[in-house]
């Protein structure tokens, strides 16, 4: 029975996948506009932040569009084909899930959270306005 639902879920990931893809490329929410000393303050912020994602993953597609809406420069690493990346994860975090958001204090000490609506309260909190 394992088999059989592992072998549904693979076939249904593989049909939805494009659609997911496509649909987030085409409602792309419009950023936040600043002036470009706020944005530049903004960016040394989240400097220290790094997001761990799949492609396809609906909780990833929405901490991105967060991202997307609120102009923040975080890089977006592939945890799903990039096997670096990958490992980084399961070497920090304790385990490959996502999304996942590494952030790096001021004195080096690294944290990870892994909850979209967690990652995305967080955004909001120390990066609006």
């Amino acid at each position: 029975m394992r088999i059989f639902f592992k072998i549904f879920f693979k076939t249904l990931r593989f049909i939805l996948e494009p659609f997911i893809l496509l649909w987030d490329k085409l409602s792309v929410p419009k950023g936040v506009e600043r002036s470009q000393e706020e944005q530049e303050k903004i960016d040394q912020k989240t400097q220290n932040l790094s997001l761990y994602q799949f492609n396809s993953c609906p909780f990833c597609i929405k901490v991105r569009r967060q991202v997307k809406r609120q102009s923040l420069n975080i890089p977006l690493l592939d945890a799903q084909h990039n096997q670096q990346h990958r490992e980084e994860l399961l070497k920090g975090g304790g385990e490959v899930k996502v999304p996942c958001l590494k952030l790096v204090s001021d004195t080096g000490e690294v944290s990870w959270m892994y909850e979209s609506n967690d990652i995305i309260q967080y955004l909001k909190d120390n990066f609006s306005g």
